[in-house]
């Protein structure tokens, strides 16, 4: 696809880049998507950052608030981060669609996986922020995430924790936070144990292009 950017330019108008793109996706109708809203949720933390966290899309608290990652999934991933000590603004967070996928059940809407044509619409905006922000590290978070970045065969419960080259970044994806929640008794011990080697794993990518900077 072309891109939405000039090749040209750095970080001194990345912030101006990442603007506009909001401001494009907060009007969009590309999809049916945007019949629903409350709010659109473009994306928030440090564009200047090497690590990028993608998800899948929002759901009712990122719709409510307009930012991602909130309630109880967001919390369990601020955990997450700072058990490497990282945090929101260390990083840049942001979804493969920028609005809720949801269907109306049983009088209230309830959460669905965003279908593909929803996915492509919103593709344009998601590369407009990897050509703005450039990140030397991405961390696709979920199975559908997975499939959108890496690749369409992605399998997350084998796949995981292996790094791919996308975008000219080192990438992996581990369990959503959601997931992680939806487990009990010894599977949530599990899959904890799987999210802290993965997480380990990409700090320490984190680390070196922090160092290469400094």
């Amino acid at each position: 696809m072309d891109s939405l950017f000039d090749a040209e330019g750095g970080a001194e108008n990345r912030g101006e880049r990442l603007a506009e793109l909001s401001r494009q996706v907060a009007v969009c109708t590309k999809c049916d998507l945007s019949l629903n809203r409350t709010n659109t949720v473009f994306g928030t933390g440090d564009p200047s950052s090497p690590l990028m966290l993608i998800g899948e899309g929002p759901g009712e608290n990122e719709d409510a608030s307009g930012l991602p990652f909130v309630g109880r999934a967001g919390k369990l991933l601020d955990d997450i981060l700072a058990a490497v000590d990282l945090d929101r603004d260390m990083v840049y967070i942001t979804n493969v669609v920028k609005c809720r996928a949801a269907n109306r059940e049983g009088g209230r809407m309830k959460n669905r996986p965003p279908t593909a044509a929803e996915a492509n619409a919103c593709d344009p905006y998601l590369q407009g922020q990897l050509e703005a922000i450039k990140p030397e590290i991405i961390l696709c978070l979920g199975g559908p995430a997975s499939k959108s970045i890496i690749n369409k065969n992605f399998r997350i419960t084998k796949d995981r924790g292996e790094w791919h080259e996308v975008y000219g970044a080192k990438t992996m994806a581990t369990f959503h936070p959601a997931y992680v929640l939806r487990q009990h008794g010894e599977d949530l011990q599990k899959t904890k144990r799987l999210v802290w080697r993965d997480i380990q794993e990409v700090y320490k990518e984190y680390q070196k292009a922090m160092e290469k900077r400094n």
